[in-house]
């Protein structure tokens, strides 16, 4: 038996394993795809491939980038632990 079967000629995904998608932004802050483009990359033609992949970088700028997370937010209103 060969490797033959699991080679496949196609676009690799942009995956990256960091897969969060905040509501505001809707692309994923790992590969930028939309919640759509990663459900359907599997069935994309390599022309559609293509396309995201060429699209992605201009996407970057529409990512909020977060400020410490909830530990900063507390910090920036006021709130924290009370002991």
């Amino acid at each position: 038996m060969t490797d033959e079967i699991w080679k496949r000629r196609e676009i690799e995904s942009p995956c990256v394993k960091l897969c969060v998608i905040p509501p505001e932004a809707g692309l994923c802050t790992g590969c930028l795809r939309s919640l759509d483009e990663i459900a359907r990359w599997s069935r994309m033609d390599p022309e559609e491939r293509r396309a995201v992949m060429a699209a992605l970088p201009d996407r970057q700028g529409h990512l909020t980038h977060r400020r410490g997370g909830r530990a900063a937010r507390l910090k920036r209103h006021g709130g924290g632990t009370e002991g």
